[in-house]
């Protein structure tokens, strides 16, 4: 074993010489020497210690005890050993530190955060109020539902809802529509209490019966077809629905502002719908008293758009009336 402490690795050995701690002949044995002028290696005789250091002199050298340590060569021998130990303890701290970084720098990228402490100078724990700030009031919400947006239907549908005013000039305005592209100019219009008066072939009765409260009239004319709608105003849906299922006969024609007479002692196509408290008519026919047909499809397409007209403008009047009512205070 080696004297004076721990065996720290060995130096690689050189050409000729045999390396330290290594040597064949152990304590109590006599090394060979190996050529002409070499020496033999220290700790290869009796009473060697283990140092590698070679005896002074030439040839194969005295093997007894009258020969000289050579002490420079063991002085060097030493410090080398020294300069190994040293290496190692500064290589052994630098891998520490690098071990240490490495826990730290994996750490970091481990929570995806870095301490900004220091930099910021400092920082309020999450979760805490710095003493100089008031907490923040936590976000409230009211756990009773909105109420829904208001229904047109509904302000067509009850006459306690439905206050708007009321006109054949409000219901019918302009002095032409188009519908699908299809131009059509207005005549005349009226409005009356007395929805009976102005009705043929039994509708009269039928509006009568289910409490008509108004009729309002206009007529349109376009490539030589006329129609007359009209809007009968009823004191519920239940009424209004009643009129359009029991309608017989039709709306009277209504002529003037440029308009002739038709749908007199002829065929006319006679239609009836309702939405909410409303119930509609329409006649239709040909200006110059010509027999309405199947085949008239023009007079058919001229209906429906009068039909289609009537109902957008009522349920237009229960869209207005919801909307201010949306709109109003409290609501």
């Amino acid at each position: 074993m080696s004297f004076g402490g721990p065996q720290w690795p060995q130096e690689p050995r050189q050409q000729g010489q045999q390396g330290y701690g290594q040597q064949p002949g152990g304590h109590g044995q006599q090394g060979q020497g190996q050529g002409q002028g070499q020496g033999q290696g220290y700790g290869q005789g009796a009473g060697g210690y283990g140092y590698p250091g070679p005896y002074s002199g030439s040839g194969s050298g005295p093997r007894g005890g009258g020969s000289t340590p050579d002490w420079s060569a063991l002085a060097d021998a030493s410090a080398s050993r020294n300069r190994r130990r040293r290496r190692l303890m500064i290589g052994g701290g630098v891998l520490a530190t690098l071990l240490v970084g490495a826990i730290v720098a994996t750490a970091v990228v481990a929570t995806g955060k870095k301490d900004d402490t220091a930099k910021n100078g400092g920082g309020t724990p999450t979760g805490a109020v710095s003493p100089t700030e008031a907490p923040s009031p936590e976000p409230t919400f009211s756990s009773v539902a909105p109420p829904p947006p208001p229904n047109p239907k509904d302000y067509i549908s009850d006459p306690k809802k439905d206050k708007a005013p009321l006109t054949a000039e409000g219901l019918f305005p302009g002095t032409k529509l188009t519908m699908s592209g299809r131009p059509y100019k207005k005549g005349a219009t009226s409005a009356t209490t007395n929805c009976a008066a102005v009705t043929q072939g039994g509708l009269g009765t039928v509006l009568k019966k289910n409490g008509c409260q108004r009729m309002l009239r206009a007529t349109y004319v376009r490539d030589g077809v006329a129609v007359t709608v009209g809007v009968a105003v009823f004191p519920s849906e239940a009424a209004a629905l009643k009129a359009k299922e029991q309608a017989v006969g039709g709306i009277a024609p209504l002529v003037g502002a440029g308009v002739g007479d038709f749908c007199h002692a002829t065929v006319c196509l006679r239609r009836s719908n309702s939405i909410g408290r409303y119930a509609y008519f329409t006649q239709a026919g040909f200006t110059n008293g010509k027999k309405v047909t199947t085949s008239d499809q023009g007079v058919f397409r001229s209906s429906d758009d009068l039909g289609t007209f009537a109902f957008n403008q009522i349920y237009a009047r229960g869209k207005s009336q919801a909307s201010a009512a949306a709109g109003a205070p409290g609501q």
